[in-house]
């Protein structure tokens, strides 16, 4: 299989995982600050929402198909 396929594949994955777990968060930064006793911390979150999903197994299915016809 070539590299284009094999993306392809990658991206279904990735899709089926984000859909089945409903979206997945994430920590984008953290910030701790200590000053003496006291501690301070920030955190940014993400979130990847579920129809980043589907737009990931659509464009990895479109790759496949795309790496089929190229092999004929």
């Amino acid at each position: 299989m070539r590299p284009l396929g094999l993306v392809g594949i990658l991206l279904i994955v990735c899709g089926a995982v984000v859909l089945a777990l409903r979206g997945i968060s994430y920590t984008k930064e953290r910030q701790e600050v200590a000053v003496g006793p006291l501690e301070v911390a920030a955190e940014r979150k993400g979130f990847i929402p579920p129809a980043a999903g589907v737009v990931a197994i659509v464009v990895g299915l479109g790759l496949l198909i795309v790496d089929r016809q190229r092999r004929r």
